[in-house]
């Protein structure tokens, strides 16, 4: 599924600029197209693996996993040791996130919830180094609030969909679109972070915790 907010033509430059994609990789972002998933694409998901190494992250944790398509481009950037968690409302998602992940040889560094993310991420007593926000947009703000004491100092909070196709123009908009400025005002107004939203695809927000 395509959530472009920049030019289509432009993606495409850029992305054949990058190495070849890595097979599997190619495979989920065909299924995704095929069945009109939303998925962050390639040009998001090397953000994200580049993220990652830059940070050298050990532990990540996903709110929002879908079956496993920007997860699986953290895993490839995480060290032996490191882990990311799998978050997602459908048990079915998952399952296929955890063939994708066996196939890469993934496995080992990865665990999956079957629930709702705010709902996971506020049982656990981890911090991360990495958390990834991705699920319904009404709750990107408390996912914020949430999220927020449980990234390290140095960590990153990174966000997708910040542009939402463009709606976040709109003087008043749905839930969905409330929800993302809403977070995007919430964001740029905390001296905890230093922010940036990128414009590729539908808007990438990368967040830099300083304490």
């Amino acid at each position: 599924m395509e959530t472009l907010v920049t030019s289509p033509e432009i993606e495409r430059y850029i992305q054949n600029l990058y190495p070849v994609e890595d097979p599997l990789l190619a495979e989920m972002n065909e299924r995704g197209n095929k069945i009109n998933f939303p998925l962050v694409g390639p040009l998001v998901g090397r953000l994200l693996y580049q993220l990652a190494k830059m940070t050298g992250a050990k532990k990540i944790f996903e709110m929002g996993s879908g079956f496993g398509y920007s997860a699986f481009w953290f895993a490839l950037a995480l060290p032996e040791d490191g882990i990311i968690y799998l978050t997602d409302q459908s048990a079915k998602n998952l399952e296929l996130a955890k063939q994708f992940f066996t196939k890469g040889n993934l496995i080992r560094k990865a665990q999956f919830h079957v629930g709702d993310a705010i709902e996971a991420l506020s049982q656990t007593k981890e911090s991360f180094d990495i958390i990834f926000i991705d699920m319904d947009k009404e709750s990107y703000p408390k996912a914020l609030e949430l999220a927020k004491p449980k990234i390290k100092s140095g960590g990153l909070l990174i966000a997708d969909n910040l542009l939402w196709f463009g709606q976040v123009l709109e003087k008043k908009g749905d839930s969905a679109t409330e929800g993302i400025k809403k977070f995007n005002q919430m964001l740029f107004n905390d001296c905890n972070f230093i922010s940036t939203l990128l414009p590729i695809r539908d808007g990438v927000g990368v967040a830099y915790k300083i304490k």
